[in-house]
């Protein structure tokens, strides 16, 4: 009989690194029911919510980020590595893991260096076209790394990489919901043409000053608006549109828990470039203008955009431009049926389904010394 599969899932910071997480830990259980998974983050950050609410255990590491602008301040931030090295090795030792997944983030250093100097096999989930700082240190100690691009050994061991794909949540996959029928959940003309707009977990500024500043063209325009604010920017962008007037082809909110009906209500949807969200693009095969945050490490929302852009699979508007012109781009692109038609066709081709279900697989032959 094979002993109880233990394993350890570090990283986090942002939804795009925190939503495979859970997706991997949740193809794992589904395959070992008594499977152990403990997971490990940075305190105060994202994870260290939204892990307990998807059912897991997760412990806080003190780690965060160098600050380059001001490198005094960098003396406390290698005291909190050093201390996030020392509680690494404690919550490893303690949980007895037999293979550990790192998902990029803060938390996933410290924790997998500590994995990888007790001989424990370590996995790491890249989900960007250019990986990050964390990814790139640990792929020496690294047995396997999964990718979602093509073209990563310019970053990694060749023969080391697997092209896998980002896990995506489940409930945009699965969404059976139709198109009319979405429209009527959102309290809008189930026959309509319909554009969503949506900045990622927290929001994006850019994004909202597209639709805050050109009111008027939104209330004019024969199409339909579904707009995720964040919870950062409602209030603000609420008001805008109260003091504006009536718009009802309009629908305003700060966060859309059910992103499959609002995909599935949307001809073409606006977005930030992160790498969750291109990947589920991918796999229901959605129209989209992609606006890269700028605010990013190695600016690599623009690199996961061209990749799709190279492919003419996705439009591209830099976010310095989308002020002025993003709104335009939209109407423009929602009412050519070809241009929406061809966009749909390839970005479609670019989808690799059950990645959690893949990454599982390479974590479970790790734990039992099959690579």
């Amino acid at each position: 009989m094979e002993k109880e599969l233990r394993v350890i899932i570090s990283g986090g910071g942002t939804g795009g690194h925190i939503f495979p997480a859970v997706s991997i830990a949740n193809a794992i259980k589904a395959k070992y029911p008594s499977a152990k998974i403990q997971f490990v983050g940075a305190l105060g950050r994202m994870e260290m919510q939204r892990v307990p609410a998807a059912g897991y255990d997760i412990k806080g590491l003190p780690i965060c980020g160098f600050d380059r602008k001001h490198l005094l301040k960098n003396i406390a931030v290698l005291f909190k590595i050093w201390k996030s090295e020392r509680m690494a090795k404690k919550i490893v030792k303690d949980f007895k893991p037999m293979v550990a997944v790192g998902v990029g983030g803060y938390a996933s250093g410290p924790t997998l260096n500590v994995c990888a100097s007790m001989g424990i096999p370590c996995l790491i989930q890249e989900q960007n076209s250019y990986a990050g700082v964390t990814n790139k240190l640990l792929a020496k100690k690294a047995s396997k790394i999964c990718v979602a691009y093509e073209g990563m050994e310019r970053f990694f061991p060749a023969d080391k990489i697997i092209m896998t794909g980002n896990p995506v949540r489940q409930n945009v996959v699965d969404a059976t919901i139709s198109k009319e029928d979405a429209r009527v959940k959102f309290g809008l003309d189930p026959n309509k043409k319909t554009i969503l707009l949506v900045g990622g977990s927290l929001g994006a500024r850019t994004i909202n000053e597209s639709m805050r500043q050109h009111l008027d063209k939104v209330k004019s325009a024969d199409v339909q608006f579904i707009w995720q604010t964040g919870k950062y920017y409602n209030a603000e962008m609420t008001q805008a549109v109260k003091d504006f007037g009536d718009i009802p082809n309009l629908k305003v909110l700060d966060f859309i828990s059910d992103m499959g009906a609002a995909y599935q209500a949307a001809d073409l949807v606006i977005s930030r470039a992160g790498a969750s969200s291109i990947s589920e693009f991918c796999l229901i095969g959605k129209a989209v203008i992609l606006v890269p945050s700028p605010n990013v490490a190695e600016d690599h929302q623009t690199k996961n955009a061209m990749a799709l852009v190279d492919k003419d699979a996705a439009i591209y508007v830099k976010d310095a431009d989308a002020p002025d012109m993003l709104l335009d781009k939209a109407l423009e692109i929602v009412h050519d049926d070809a241009k929406l038609a061809s966009l749909t066709e390839n970005i479609k081709k670019l989808g690799l389904k059950d990645s959690a279900d893949v990454i599982a697989n390479e974590v479970v032959k790790l734990a039992w010394g099959k690579q």
